[in-house]
């Protein structure tokens, strides 16, 4: 990923609204660590410049090809491994939005944030961390387990490889605490916690935070 030395984070841009695109352009183009290579107005053209990129801002909802299924193809694409996908919504709690973090994204935002907050959600998700606040992801996890018969589940033992501290772990990632908070609440070093959170992205082939919630509440480890 392009984000040593003097290297640039890589952005494409996917939106139908070509004026959302120039708007989006202007502001990154004024970093001196970020570049736009490229812009899509469907999510067939996003999917095939992600491999040129280290993040994709992608809207959720396109003509054709939307978002999500957009992202589907990008995670599952060996060549786009590293890609970070923030998906941008209308609104801040999109019935869409956690069918997009299942599908891979790294997390989301709304279309009218702050410019500052933008510039660091794109720095954010290219270190890869996941673009979750803790009350974002709780309220995700609220908004998921209000529709459980439209939710696909995954089996419990998905978890199985991982040690109690981790599963600890994970389920206190999954409520939305971050590595600090789950050293406060475990009693460890932070620097621990994050081990442990590691340690449980390596195990279960997951990008980032945001996939352990996703894994934690379809497994049954978490329940609201």
């Amino acid at each position: 990923m392009n984000v040593a030395g003097d290297e640039r984070i890589r952005v494409v841009l996917a939106d139908d609204q070509a004026l959302v695109r120039a708007g989006f352009r202007a502001l990154l183009e004024a970093q001196d660590d970020i570049e736009v290579v490229g812009e899509a107005a469907n999510g067939d053209e996003a999917a095939k410049l992600a491999r040129n990129a280290d993040v994709v801002l992608m809207d959720i909802r396109m003509p054709g090809v939307d978002g999500i299924e957009a992202t589907r193809r990008i995670s599952a694409d060996p060549a786009a491994g590293a890609v970070r996908i923030v998906m941008l919504t209308t609104f801040d709690l999109d019935e869409y939005v956690f069918e997009a973090l299942r599908a891979g994204a790294s997390g989301f935002l709304v279309k009218d944030t702050e410019p500052i907050d933008l510039l660091r959600a794109i720095r954010v998700v290219a270190g890869g961390d996941a673009l979750l606040s803790p009350s974002v992801t709780r309220r995700l996890i609220a908004e998921y387990a209000s529709r459980p018969a439209d939710a696909p589940r995954v089996r419990g033992d998905v978890l199985q490889d991982l040690t109690e501290r981790e599963r600890e772990v994970v389920a206190l990632v999954a409520h939305g605490l971050t590595n600090h908070e789950i050293a406060e609440s475990l009693v460890i070093s932070p620097a621990t916690a994050k081990t442990h959170v590691s340690r449980a992205l390596s195990k279960l082939g997951a990008r980032d935070r945001a996939q352990l919630v996703v894994a934690a509440y379809q497994s049954g480890l978490v329940r609201p």
